[in-house]
């Protein structure tokens, strides 16, 4: 997997047309966008099946989470628009999760599985269920999607390692909470630079606020893919 392949800028604009300008200015910098919550409630489908024609490699982040019928179709309609990776939420359990695969079978999307958001931290955790530590809580969560047959998990940088001896090396292990040296940490809390988050295991990344709210956010992808490269 190359540098580029490695690297995708989180569009969380709330605003359609600052999303295609901002996705305008990384054009030729970089090849994946994620649309999230923020933007794809606003966008909708279409968004995205416009960004794939156009040649975007794109990861829908829904993070689904219903009952196994219920996302197994939201599943089905996200790979129809042709998105690259797509997100359901592990603690939605086995079932739901090995249905989430069925419905995505030879259409060439991905599946990740949501370990535990990137803004909680211990305690954040401990408020909303049985106590228990970040690492821990990925390290089930993460072996139960790969158990399901997912592609890969979604956690942050700091249980990209753990995560990786549990399982293969085409295991996906895609890391938000990626901050260049000097960034703000804005509502993140588990955190590492790009580097060390590669040098840890994840396959891949998802950087927003540090390049979208660059003056220049081509340049400062340009810096985030040579960390990435230094340390392959």
């Amino acid at each position: 997997m190359t540098p580029r392949e490695r690297l995708i800028v989180a569009i969380d604009e709330p605003d359609v047309a600052a999303a295609r300008a901002l996705i305008a200015r990384l054009e030729g910098a970089v090849d994946r966008v994620k649309v999230g919550m923020t933007l794809y409630y606003r966008a909708g489908p279409s968004f995205v099946r416009e960004l794939v024609s156009e040649g975007w490699n794109v990861f829908v982040d829904l993070k689904c989470h219903d009952i196994p019928h219920q996302v197994a179709g939201a599943v089905g309609g996200l790979a129809e628009l042709g998105a690259e990776l797509i997100t359901v939420h592990v603690a939605g359990g086995r079932q739901m999760l090995e249905e989430s695969v069925r419905a995505a079978e030879g259409s060439g999307t991905k599946i990740l599985g949501i370990t535990a958001l990137t803004s909680l931290d211990a305690q954040s955790l401990s408020e909303i269920g049985p106590p228990t530590t970040p690492e821990a809580l990925v390290a089930t969560r993460a072996s139960l999607a790969y158990d399901a047959g997912l592609d890969g998990v979604v956690s942050s940088p700091l249980e990209a390692a753990s995560v990786r001896a549990r399982v293969g090396a085409a295991f996906e292990i895609v890391t938000p909470g990626v901050r260049p040296h000097g960034s703000s940490t804005d509502d993140q809390r588990r955190i590492a630079t790009p580097g060390d988050a590669i040098s840890w295991g994840a396959s891949r990344l998802v950087v927003g606020r540090p390049i979208t709210r660059a003056e220049d956010p081509a340049t400062v992808a340009a810096e985030i893919l040579g960390e990435i490269e230094a340390a392959l």
